[in-house]
């Protein structure tokens, strides 16, 4: 079995800060992330996708960690295919426009190659830490199954070099009938990490739990089952507490795929007060129950 690093997509969310996970005495950003990464080894930054880092924010992120934490950090939305809000665009490459919003394509080739290349340049404190997981490129529910899709996987996969590339597809053509054969088969091509998932299933968005390593990292990422995933409100989406019983349930069949890679990297995203972080203690007990 490879090693199996279980983590968070969180560990600033103000729910999370509310909810008393924290000591009293972890009142600063860099005694919450001590205290965070004492408890695991692994995290995912989600803020990335909304606002991309500054160098110095990840130069803080590898100096408060100890040696062999790891970071996933998400990748910035408008690189992604979703719309960003112009403000989170770096202020001198903001286009002039009326627009709240914007995609990449509306953007003139060399500020899209700027934004590339600063977002980017951005992670190599943590590269040069050595603590630089993988890079999640977590795809928009319109971004379906067809060639320019996968040529643009494959652009990603090039821009990145030698980050770490992961990528998680959140709609159902992915894996219609065949399309789940050729989709797997073009990821263990060209050694693509696929993110696994378990989220809420019948929505055009659902994927289905679909367990299988497509190179020597494996990646599992856990929404939760909230019977709202539809809402707008992020904490009723996210806002499920996996029981003990379903994490049982998961805990031989991620040591089984962990079996086909080298390294597999689990994160709860059920990020609402302290679910995560309880689902991820809880189901790194049952993990090492098994070994």
């Amino acid at each position: 079995m490879g090693k199996i690093l279980v983590g968070t997509a969180s560990w600033t969310d103000k729910t999370l800060l509310a909810s008393g996970w924290y000591p009293a005495d972890a009142d600063t950003a860099e005694k919450r992330l001590a205290h965070y990464a004492k408890q695991f080894p692994l995290v995912e930054v989600d803020s990335t996708y909304y606002t991309p880092p500054a160098e110095k924010t990840a130069e803080l992120w590898a100096a408060r960690t100890p040696e062999r934490f790891v970071f996933n950090v998400k990748a910035f939305g408008l690189l992604t295919g979703h719309p960003s809000r112009v403000n989170a665009i770096y202020k001198d490459l903001r286009p002039e426009t009326d627009k709240a919003n914007v995609y990449l394509k509306d953007l003139e080739p060399q500020v899209q190659e700027d934004i590339w290349d600063r977002f980017l340049s951005a992670l190599d404190p943590l590269v040069k830490a050595g603590k630089f997981g993988a890079l999640l490129f977590q795809f928009p529910p319109w971004f379906t199954i067809r060639k320019s899709n996968k040529q643009y996987v494959l652009e990603v996969l090039h821009r990145c070099e030698p980050l770490r590339v992961v990528v998680e597809f959140r709609h159902a053509s992915w894996f219609d009938g065949d399309n789940a054969t050729e989709t797997l088969d073009f990821l263990r091509e060209h050694e693509i990490p696929y993110v696994c998932v378990d989220m809420p299933q019948g929505h055009r968005s659902s994927i289905p739990p679909v367990l299988e390593a497509t190179s020597d990292l494996a990646a599992v990422r856990f929404h939760g089952h909230s019977d709202k995933w539809t809402s707008k409100d992020i904490y009723e989406k996210f806002g499920y507490l996996y029981s003990e019983r379903e994490l049982a349930d998961w805990a031989p069949k991620l040591a089984k795929l962990a079996e086909h890679a080298d390294n597999t990297h689990v994160l709860l995203n059920n990020c609402y007060s302290d679910y995560a972080q309880r689902n991820a203690q809880q189901l790194s007990s049952f993990l090492s129950a098994l070994r």
